[in-house]
C-alpha cells in the first residue's frame, strides 16, 4: 500500500501482521525520517523506517488531529 496521504500524531492504523500480544491496530506517536508507532493492546513502542511503515501497513483506522 502506498501512503499517498500525510501522517499525523494521534492516526491509528492497522498492519499486516499480528503483534505477539495478538494486537493489529497501533498508534502513530512520532513522524518524521522514522515512524514511531504504539500498540493499542500490550503498549509496546516501536520505531519503523518510512519504508517499512508503508510495507506493513494495510489500513487507516482513525485518523487523528491534523
Amino acid at each position: 500500500m502506498e501512503i499517498s496521504e500525510k501522517l499525523n500524531v494521534g492516526d491509528v492504523v492497522e498492519m499486516r501482521k499480528e503483534h505477539p500480544c495478538g494486537g493489529k491496530e497501533w498508534e502513530i506517536h512520532r513522524v518524521g525520517a522514522d515512524i514511531g508507532i504504539t500498540c493499542l493492546t500490550c503498549g509496546r513502542r516501536v520505531l519503523l523506517t518510512r519504508r517499512d511503515f508503508t510495507r506493513q501497513v494495510k489500513k487507516f483506522v482513525r485518523r487523528g488531529t491534523t
